[in-house]
């Protein structure tokens, strides 16, 4: 007699309800060990991998690619192979078995939620229902899903681009994970893989008068948190132009540091700085509103979040501990969110926990914005584009005169139920004083 043990979809966010199918890494027959990744799916923030909670032989999976399945609903059946229990369905026709509590911690915000209703189909164009026939082919091989090595995905990506197997890299980070330097190493006899040929080319199809999009997912997610923070939180925004020439030759200066020299030394690395210097002047905007409670709570740590733009949608994932962070140590985080986000490889809890944003327009070319604040959130801070602009310049004996400067616009909008003009006004003046003057950072 063995015993057949069921997971159970977990909530991998805060309070999300369903998820999608996009990829099994097992089938039923194949052997799994405990933390191997069995699927991923898609949540209403970010694309998860999840890992398995038991030890056995896969006896059956509850759900198909693209399948939309309610939290707390069946995933899959592992059958542990200890005796005792009935085989082929609940235990002794007790309750399924859930993993226990260390088991439960591998998984973010692991507990099934209050849910009804089977897993629903999710509608797929033409050409996707083939990418996935051709996955489920791949998965569906009789060897056993290979152990993936642990890396980060800006490292995969960094292993891509330079043509190296990360079977083949010996770990030396935390835990056993491949981390920058071990890909360059290994990369110095690695041979480039060769590029992807070409996709055949297709005759295009008859322009249809209008295209239908479901909303779900990131989209969906988005769309209720800006209109929930728009129609709650009364906005307030306010603007400046900053000379931030000083800023730019410090940003050359730093990227040719030899500890910056693998790393992409941006402008907004130095804007996030300067923002998290001013924060500590006016801690009312690292604060949040509770309503029930009827309390402002003031924030003693800063978790920045950065606006990103996807394939997915908008996302926000936030840097843990921005504020104690050093140069480096921020730019090494702001350079792994951005790949992961691109990736699509953000986890739950780095989607929560955000207590002020740094949005960056400028990217786009546009001069600033008016942004909506992070539900949650007291402030957002927008970055407009740097370029070059005339400006005046006074010298010592009080002469004036217009030269060519690099300059920017910033815009910052907060929640006037906890910060009034003052305060809001003050943390967007010593921000761009410290962008004007990076010197002002010392004292």
């Amino acid at each position: 007699m063995t015993s057949p043990q069921q997971f159970l979809l977990p909530d991998v966010g805060e309070g999300l309800t369903e998820a999608e199918i996009l990829a099994w890494s097992v089938r039923p027959g194949d052997v799994v060990e405990v933390n191997q990744i069995i699927v991923e799916v898609e949540t209403a923030k970010a694309a998860v991998e999840l890992p398995s909670p038991y030890a056995g032989v896969v006896s059956a999976l509850h759900a198909e690619v693209g399948d939309l399945l309610p939290v707390g609903k069946p995933l899959i059946t592992i059958d542990t192979g200890v005796p005792g229990e009935a085989a082929g369905g609940e235990p002794d026709g007790g309750p399924v078995q859930q993993p226990d509590s260390e088991q439960a911690a591998l998984l973010v915000g692991y507990g099934p939620q209050g849910g009804t209703g089977a897993g629903r189909r999710r509608r797929r164009p033409a050409h996707h229902a083939q990418s996935q026939r051709a996955d489920s082919v791949e998965v569906s091989a009789p060897e056993p899903a290979a152990a993936r090595p642990a890396a980060k995905p800006p490292v995969r990506k960094l292993a891509k681009d330079l043509g190296v197997d990360l079977t083949t890299v010996a770990p030396t980070g935390p835990g056993n994970t491949i981390t920058r330097e071990d890909v360059h190493e290994a990369a110095r006899g690695a041979t480039p893989q060769a590029a992807p040929a070409p996709a055949p080319h297709t005759s295009q199809t008859p322009r249809a008068s209008e295209t239908r999009i479901p909303i779900r997912g990131v989209r969906k997610h988005t769309a209720a948190a800006m209109v929930a923070s728009a129609f709650t939180a009364p906005h307030v925004t306010e603007f400046i132009t900053v000379d931030v020439t000083a800023t730019m030759r410090l940003r050359e200066l730093v990227a040719g540091r030899r500890e910056f020299r693998d790393l992409r030394v941006t402008p907004l690395l130095f804007f996030a700085r300067a923002f998290m210097i001013a924060l500590a002047k006016t801690p009312e905007a690292n604060s949040s509103w509770d309503e029930a409670a009827q309390e402002i709570v003031l924030k003693h740590y800063v978790n920045l979040g950065v606006a990103a733009a996807t394939d997915r949608g908008l996302v926000v994932p936030n840097i843990k501990g921005a504020d104690r962070m050093s140069l480096l140590e921020l730019t090494q985080a702001l350079a792994d969110l951005t790949a992961t986000a691109r990736a699509g490889r953000t986890s739950p809890q780095d989607m929560t926990g955000g207590t002020v944003t740094l949005t960056n327009v400028g990217v786009f070319g546009v001069d600033t914005g008016t942004p909506i604040l992070n539900p949650g959130e007291a402030a957002i801070l927008a970055v407009g584009a740097v370029r070059r602009m005339p400006w005046v310049v006074q010298d010592d004996d009080g002469n004036e005169r217009i030269e060519p400067r690099w300059g920017t616009q910033l815009a910052l909008s907060f929640d006037h139920r906890l910060m009034d003009g003052r305060q809001g006004s003050e943390l967007l003046a010593n921000t761009a004083q410290i962008l004007q003057e990076p010197g002002l950072a010392m004292l």
